[in-house]
């Protein structure tokens, strides 16, 4: 038994968040410089009313045009910004997308990795014979844990989701996969309060964290520099270890979509794991980092700007909060 990639679209909502908006609010950040440090020029951000399940719906729509929903055989959905504690963010898209209820369907609660999961699972589904046909979905709104005043974080992440048609295929495309955990890291990229342990203050006390960002423990927080190292420290084995697994060299893969953290982060590992700069997919200037959409976006724009095509073996690499990371090597 084997799996693919059938399809991949990817929705983002209206509202746009752009660099000009931003020095608006902070004024000693202009457009320019916060393109140059980060590698973003705008962002998409979901109304007031507007939630991950409502950007699922959409991207799922998308993708399922053109198939029988009929032949959907399980529907997983990675979301770490879902509708409500229970029930089931899947559970819901099921029944608004009109796929069978004789299915499986789930959530499961991954940032920037989990798309490599998501694929995992897929994979998994199908090489037991569950299912001939997942559809998966990445659905992020992390603008609603940011604070209004957070700097860093307003000016990096935006939303989006994104939908992709995995089926079964006489050749495996969805090759070997290199997984990692280290829930040591969890509170260097966290939202305290709003759960179950610590739960949401309404009078929760502002605090400035002497960057120019302020935030409550509400509000997402993220200790920059203790993610880039552990990014640095993980990233180069991560991809020793998956290209080894699969018989590759960086040679012999055609392209390689890391997860979309920021221009400097990325340039940092390309240059450090010595990949040629047109092997390596580095672009969020119209998207922001949107956390575990950002690999499906990034290979659909590849795709459209004709940097790969059917036939690719492209390796995929995803990490972040958790800690949580992976990588695979897929043919498209």
């Amino acid at each position: 038994m084997g799996s693919k990639i059938a399809k991949i679209e990817y929705y983002l909502p209206e509202q746009i968040l752009d660099n000009k908006r931003l020095s608006e609010d902070f004024p000693d950040w202009t457009p320019e410089k916060i393109e140059q440090k980060i590698g973003i020029r705008e962002r998409h951000i979901v109304g007031e009313n507007e939630t991950s399940l409502d950007l699922a719906y959409k991207a799922g729509e998308k993708v399922l045009s053109g198939t029988n929903v009929k032949e959907i055989d399980f529907l997983l959905l990675c979301t770490q910004s879902p509708d409500y504690f229970l029930p089931t963010s899947a559970c819901i898209l099921q029944d608004s997308l009109k796929l069978r209820t004789n299915i499986g369907a789930f959530d499961y609660n991954l940032g920037c990795s989990g798309y490599i999961y998501g694929l995992a699972i897929a994979k998994s589904l199908i090489n037991s014979g569950i299912a001939r046909k997942v559809l998966l979905i990445m659905s992020e709104t992390y603008s609603k844990y940011i604070h209004a005043k957070d700097k860093a974080n307003k000016t990096l992440f935006g939303d989006a989701a994104a939908a992709t048609l995995i089926e079964y295929d006489e050749v495996e495309c969805i090759h070997e996969f290199q997984l990692g955990t280290d829930g040591q890291g969890m509170n260097n990229l966290i939202v305290p309060n709003g759960g179950m342990r610590h739960r949401y203050d309404p009078h929760c006390e502002e605090v400035a964290d002497g960057s120019g960002s302020i935030r409550t423990a509400n509000n997402l927080f993220m200790n920059g520099p203790e993610i880039f190292n552990f990014t640095i420290r993980n990233i180069p084995p991560l991809i020793t270890e998956v290209l080894q697994k699969n018989n590759e060299t960086i040679e012999t893969i055609d392209y390689i979509i890391f997860h979309q953290a920021n221009k400097y982060m990325l340039d940092y590992l390309r240059q450090k794991m010595k990949i040629p700069p047109e092997k390596f997919f580095n672009n969020m200037l119209e998207t922001g980092n949107t956390v575990s959409a950002t690999i499906p976006i990034g290979i659909c724009k590849a795709k459209e700007n004709g940097l790969i095509h059917k036939g690719s073996r492209i390796l995929l690499c995803g990490f972040g909060v958790g800690y949580s990371w992976g990588a695979t090597v897929i043919t498209l």
